[in-house]
């Protein structure tokens, strides 16, 4: 049985890189794919440039919501495939990914939740170094010392429904918040050593801007509770930095591109 992607954006006055994420999802190809756009009321031509896509797999959703946690409940209420997958109005996924995805998800048929790699890019396009998911370890990810990487994160339907979706009250990590459902509800969380979608930064992105960072810090010591059943401690804070550590060691090659290349994250 072959499997549909159902695939979510939420964009708000993104017109500028909106066409290019669009058109990394219509050109998949090898697989059925159902595309819904979520504008909760862009004013930059953002919905004029959805509505003239005249492509039958996608549905343009143009209704107000909470924040982007709730845009993607409102996106994937409507979803009907097998594999949920999520993209950011000024990211990409990279070419043949999904054909891929569905083949590596037919031979896991124990996995709920495939997280692969990603190539970073300026807001022209240009490549600037590459960023890496991690296993899922409870621990490591609590503390932030393993981190997965959204533009390359596939969900089975199922497992997706299970976890309750996105935390709408989350504004600042409902990224992490949602893989951190899926663990609590018993989904599989697999790593899969592919690139499979690129991270956008440019001046009003989230991570370059730091527009977020004190929700993000919020939820992330949030996070940590809903891992372990408690507050973080010193004593965590510093068996992070002793995980960051050995993770480096284990991958020198990363750590070496890192460094010349600089962190886009605390925690890259």
């Amino acid at each position: 049985m072959s499997l549909r992607f159902s695939v979510v954006t939420i964009s708000f006055n993104q017109a500028q890189f909106l066409p290019a994420a669009m058109d990394s999802v219509l050109s998949q190809e090898g697989v059925e794919i159902e595309y819904i756009v979520c504008d909760p009321g862009s004013t930059d031509g953002s919905r004029e440039l959805i509505a003239s896509y005249d492509d039958p797999r996608i549905t343009a959703v143009f209704e107000p919501d909470d924040g982007p946690a709730d845009g993607l409940n409102k996106g994937f209420a409507r979803a009907a495939g097998d594999i949920f997958y999520y993209l950011n109005s000024d990211d990409l996924v990279l070419p043949g990914a999904f054909a891929r995805m569905a083949d590596w998800f037919a031979r896991h048929p124990q996995a709920d939740v495939a997280c692969g790699h990603a190539r970073v890019i300026d807001e022209h396009g240009a490549a600037i170094r590459r960023v890496w998911s991690e296993p899922f370890t409870r621990y490591a990810v609590a503390t932030g010392a393993h981190v997965q990487i959204q533009p390359a994160t596939f969900i089975r339907a199922e497992a997706y429904r299970k976890s309750g979706g996105f935390d709408a009250s989350d504004r600042g990590n409902w990224d992490g918040g949602l893989l951190t459902s899926l663990f609590l509800s018993g989904a599989r969380i697999e790593t899969v050593d592919d690139f499979l979608g690129c991270y956008r930064l440019h001046a009003d992105s989230i991570t370059m801007s730091g527009k977020l960072a004190d929700r993000h810090h919020a939820n992330a010591l949030r996070n940590f509770e809903r891992l372990t059943g408690r507050p973080m401690g010193p004593g965590d804070r510093l068996a992070a930095k002793v995980l960051r550590l050995a993770k480096h060691l284990r991958h020198p090659e990363r750590t070496l591109e890192r460094l010349r290349k600089g962190p886009l994250f605390r925690s890259a």
